[in-house]
């Protein structure tokens, strides 16, 4: 009769224990930083909407202060208004207006104010977070006021 010893290895086994342990940390935290990173671009984005949207909304207060206070986008004639530094000429025959502000934080507008069809005016105010038209991240908000 053979007698087989019985041995006890156990040796490999807390290197495979610590490589397994290693392995579901590190994939944690892989899906931990993708998570932080999609989430640092969703409020980049909304940061420059933002930045878009406030800059149409200052070209469209920008126009009903010289159209409703100062009559400057009247049929009749030319007018030079003065908007964040600008100063554009507006009114005319045509009874279109349309011009371009730029702001100091990088973001412009550009404003199209229609009264081709009395008495009621149209405001269309394109606001973009950047003026660079080659950047991949511009992104644009508009804002339309009729009255």
């Amino acid at each position: 009769m053979k007698y087989f010893k019985h041995t006890n290895n156990k040796k490999g086994f807390t290197l495979l224990l610590a490589v397994l342990i290693t392995s579901i940390i590190l994939g944690m935290s892989v899906g931990i930083s993708v998570f932080i990173i999609r989430e640092l671009l969703i409020s980049s984005i909304g940061r420059e909407s933002q930045k878009a949207f406030f800059a149409a909304d200052s070209g469209v207060e920008c126009s009903l202060y010289w159209d409703l206070k100062q009559n400057a986008f009247a049929t009749s004639s030319t007018r030079v208004i003065s908007c964040a530094g600008a100063s554009p000429t507006v009114g005319g025959i045509s009874g279109i207006s349309e011009f371009d502000l730029a702001f100091t934080n990088g973001a412009c507008v550009h404003v199209k104010v229609d009264k081709t069809i009395p008495p009621n005016t149209r405001i269309d105010s394109a606001g973009h977070n950047t003026c660079n038209l080659s950047d991949p991240n511009r992104v644009e908000r508009t804002l339309r006021v009729s009255y």
